[in-house]
């Protein structure tokens, strides 16, 4: 009744869904040569042999599954693995991350026709989402084929939660059709069981898993030479909003710190252009990395809005604030940094990330930020004293380097569940 219901709902809604995704299209949000795939169309041949499917939402969720993609395909070289993910930004950089055997297609958007097309065509042995993205339709016909299915690194924030109590039978529906449920926590998994799923273990966090951030030796050697005298520090993946606020940081700090160089890496790279024109407009010096502007000895700001880089700029600085937080957006992954030994701050808002977020405060591996102020007198504070830096940082780097039996775990029950179906 619930997916009946569903499916109403969007055939009334189609001609917005179709009106949105063009909007989109014209937008550059969508790739124009693979825009077919989101209506189930492959751009490739199916591989021969064994196939499974990983669906993750976006780049994240993509990232934390390739430790477990590249040890399937290690075990069993007739094997070929298939990444869908909803987001241009994602699917640039699954190009350059998947290795040998893996392969990207968007998802198909979840309507009965398209996820039908898509699931006739590559017919995979196997579905893994990550974390928690739940898409009706997509997991009703998976079902129906017959094709296990596992849901990994299961989270589910408070807001996600109280949306599918209110659905009734719906999330019960579809949670009970996953063969097993891996949770980041005990929080998600008492969560996952109450709304239905029924194999369901607490096991940590397999972002704990991935290896660190790839970076290019020689960018990291051409911007070594280029910071080489600075005193310098990184608002990463910041939101519109926060831009303005790092660069205040950086006003107040630049009296007391000589030398002072704040990179920005905005979340969303495209604003790149944006954010510059404003922070010139206040005065500041800005470079910007994607017009491969040269950093000269009064920049003050480096703007790196390009794709697949903060491995790089991780490795270069020492003192990171991590975006996202101190504007309502939930924040973002501070893992990656914490794995290059980086003294992280953050803000009040990394509702996205309770979990992650417990494990490093309960270490002492991060500093919550409320405010510019309290962001301004911190980072000073990080830039000036070593040890205090330093001891951050290294109790960051002990929570990170947990959880290679998780990985060797979900690997096992991944094989097991194929021998299964055979």
């Amino acid at each position: 009744m619930y997916l009946s219901m569903y499916n109403g709902l969007l055939w009334v809604a189609s001609p917005f869904i179709k009106r949105h995704l063009n909007k989109r299209l014209e937008a550059g949000k969508e790739d124009a040569s693979r825009f077919d795939e989101r209506f189930g169309e492959p751009s490739r041949l199916r591989p021969s042999g064994e196939l499974i499917w990983f669906h993750a939402a976006s780049v994240g969720e993509a990232i934390s599954a390739l430790p477990l993609i590249k040890v399937l395909l290690a075990r069993n070289s007739k094997r070929s693995i298939l990444m869908t993910t909803g987001t241009k930004t994602s699917a640039d950089l699954m190009q350059d991350r998947l290795p040998a055997g893996a392969f990207h297609q968007f998802v198909p958007i979840d309507t009965k026709e398209a996820v039908t097309r898509f699931l006739e065509y590559w017919q995979p042995q196997l579905a893994i989402w990550m974390e928690s993205e739940i898409w009706p339709n997509l997991i009703h016909q998976t079902s129906r084929r017959k094709i296990p299915m596992l849901m990994i690194n299961a989270r589910i924030t408070d807001a996600s939660f109280n949306l599918w109590r209110k659905t009734g039978g719906l999330a019960k529906n579809l949670l009970k059709k996953f063969d097993y449920i891996h949770a980041q926590s005990e929080l998600a998994a008492e969560r996952m069981k109450y709304l239905g799923g029924e194999d369901v273990e607490a096991l940590g966090n397999l972002k704990f898993c991935s290896p660190p951030l790839p970076f290019q030796n020689e960018r990291f050697r051409d911007m070594r030479a280029a910071i080489k005298d600075r005193k310098v520090w990184l608002a990463s993946s910041t939101h519109k909003g926060e831009e303005a606020i790092v660069a205040s940081v950086h006003l107040a700090m630049k009296s007391k710190v000589k030398n002072l160089l704040t990179i920005i890496a905005p979340r969303h790279p495209s604003r790149g252009e944006e954010i510059a024109s404003k922070l010139q407009e206040a005065g500041f010096k800005v470079a910007q990395r994607s017009l491969r502007h040269p950093i000269e000895p009064d920049t003050d700001i480096y703007l790196a809005d390009t794709i697949g880089e903060l491995g790089l700029f991780y490795r270069l600085v020492d003192v990171v604030f991590m975006g996202g937080s101190l504007v309502q957006k939930g924040g973002q992954n501070l893992l990656e940094a914490a794995r290059l030994d980086c003294a992280i701050m953050h803000g009040p808002d990394m509702s996205n990330f309770t979990e992650i977020v417990a494990d490093l405060q309960n270490n002492n591996g991060i500093i919550q930020v409320n405010n510019g102020s309290e962001l301004a007198a911190v980072t000073y504070k990080l830039m000036s004293e070593l040890r205090y830096r330093s001891t951050l940082a290294e109790n960051a780097t002990e929570v990170v380097t947990k959880g290679e039996a998780l990985l060797g775990h979900l690997v096992k029950r991944i094989e097991d569940t194929l021998v299964e179906t055979d």
